[in-house]
């Protein structure tokens, strides 16, 4: 389909082939770049900031004192997983909303204005990856937590008896035995950077902060199931996994060369 004028009437076998013709068409419009921008910035600024996030609480959790207090954590971080996206979304406006919004509350109660949170494309990048941290954390620490599980409590034993603190125990024992464990899930996030969730992205767009929040997918979306243009939505979308799959490789060939973790 990206490589003809796709007709669902004629099908794929019947419609004309016509080369690299919306490859061609997306990348001469004016939104290109900007689109490309929008994605890469913003996955990217999502995997670096959420990354670290889990397995710091997976650590914490792992040298809590009251186990009865870090179960009660662990259930109130896992919990905002289950909540829906345009629930989430919901929320947000509710929080920070001009009028009525907690948020801007307590800044008119500060003596400072209110501030249009989900409309500004200065905060649009801001408001989407914090969100995300705050509802994927909690169930991405699972995998950390397990990781930690699995580790040989005389491990542990010996280095109490060599007199190393927790600080060190984290540096020597947790974070050696959690590197492998990251390395998978970070080649896996890299090669789904070019990916960003459509609802999300979708549900957060307002007319003031599309010059941020407009990405491929959302872009795909319009054009193709709004704008009924098959063929060029499938050249951006086969271009957006050409992307991924090239990125996949790279980081799977450093990471087996630096860490000697890799998917193959």
């Amino acid at each position: 389909m990206a490589f003809q004028d796709y007709s669902p009437a004629r099908g794929i076998m019947g419609s004309t082939f016509v080369g690299l013709k919306h490859f061609e068409k997306f990348f001469s419009t004016y939104m290109a770049k900007q689109i490309i921008t929008n994605t890469v910035v913003l996955s990217a600024y999502s995997l670096i900031v959420s990354f670290p996030f889990p397995v710091i609480l997976a650590l914490m959790l792992n040298y809590c004192v009251s186990k009865r207090f870090g179960k009660v954590v662990q259930t109130v971080t896992y919990m905002p997983y289950f909540i829906s996206v345009m629930v989430l979304v919901g929320m947000m406006n509710i929080f920070f909303s001009t009028n009525y919004g907690v948020v801007n509350m307590v800044l008119k109660a500060l003596g400072m204005e209110a501030y249009t949170f989900m409309s500004s494309e200065a905060s649009f990048r801001h408001m989407y990856v914090w969100s995300g941290i705050w509802q994927g954390m909690g169930y991405s620490s699972v995998i950390y937590f397990a990781a930690l599980a699995g580790i040989d409590p005389t491990l542990y034993e010996a280095a109490e008896l060599d007199g190393a603190s927790k600080l060190q125990r984290i540096i020597y024992i947790d974070i050696p035995m959690l590197i492998p464990t990251a390395v998978i899930l970070l080649i896996l996030n890299c090669g789904n950077i070019m990916n960003l969730g459509f609802e999300k992205v979708y549900l957060m767009q307002t007319a003031p902060n599309l010059s941020t929040s407009e990405v491929i997918s959302t872009y795909v979306y319009k054009i193709g199931l709004q704008g009924q243009q098959y063929s060029y939505a499938s050249a951006i979308g086969l271009f957006n996994n050409i992307i991924n799959f090239t990125i996949l490789i790279l980081v799977n060939q450093i990471a087996g060369k630096t860490t000697e973790n890799s998917l193959w």
